[in-house]
């Protein structure tokens, strides 16, 4: 048997192997469809899928791990596997790592995030003070309260920027809006420390605006809130431009 036939045999036994592993991800996900199950239920043993999917041990284990990669899937040693939390996690991480990946190109990636969520929040504007209109919320209070005392000392204000965020959607009907708002977050905090310290007056600026943007929301005023989402982020855009 010559080197060439060697190589289109193995070609040929890993792209059966392949196309088991991706029939059984795909009956997998069927079976959690099928079964109604939430994140956090138990799945049937590696044994029993095998069995079930008339397929090999290593298709099965090749699929579970493709899956438990999308965050379908959730391995807990010793326990057995549970459906997991289909979070956004994967694309936050290829995102972020695709930032990461040019870092010569002038924040471009970064730039590109920030854009997607300005347009989110503002696209949300209509949303948001229909939501918002007269509603009262002491803990969005406090955490915009946070801010800005923290600004004034000149510190940043990270994790009360998240869950002003979180609030501010969570009466929104539509929750994949909140999802997706969470992943760019993410994407845009881990990629920050790629700039330089932002600058007192900014961190002010952006801490004012988070009031603006909630005190706007509030009123049921759109065009008050979209000019708040502007001052939001226009430190920041501004930051990503500046040599």
């Amino acid at each position: 048997m010559t080197a060439m036939e060697i190589k289109r045999g193995a070609y040929t036994a890993s792209s059966g192997a392949t196309t088991q592993a991706t029939s059984a991800m795909n009956a997998i996900k069927d079976y959690i469809l099928q079964s109604h199950l939430q994140p956090g239920d138990p799945l049937p043993t590696e044994s029993q899928l095998c069995e079930t999917l008339g397929v090999s041990r290593s298709s099965v284990r090749e699929a579970i791990r493709t899956l438990a990669a999308l965050d379908i899937v959730e391995v807990r040693h010793g326990h057995g596997m549970f459906v997991g939390q289909v979070s956004m996690r994967p694309m936050v991480e290829s995102l972020v790592f695709r930032g990461l990946l040019k870092p010569g190109d002038d924040y471009r990636s970064l730039r590109e995030v920030v854009q997607v969520r300005r347009t989110l929040d503002t696209s949300l504007a209509e949303a948001v003070t229909e939501a918002w209109r007269g509603r009262e919320d002491a803990e969005i209070d406090a955490v915009v309260d946070e801010m800005e005392a923290l600004a004034k000392r000149g510190e940043t204000f990270t994790d009360q920027d998240r869950s002003f965020h979180q609030m501010l959607l969570a009466p929104v009907p539509n929750q994949l809006f909140a999802h997706l708002m969470e992943a760019f977050w993410a994407i845009h905090t881990l990629t920050v420390p790629m700039l330089h310290a932002p600058r007192p007056e900014d961190i002010v600026k952006t801490a004012n605006a988070h009031r603006a943007m909630l005190q706007a929301a509030r009123a049921g005023d759109v065009d008050a809130y979209r000019e708040a989402i502007v001052a939001h982020y226009e430190p920041l855009e501004k930051a990503l431009t500046r040599d």
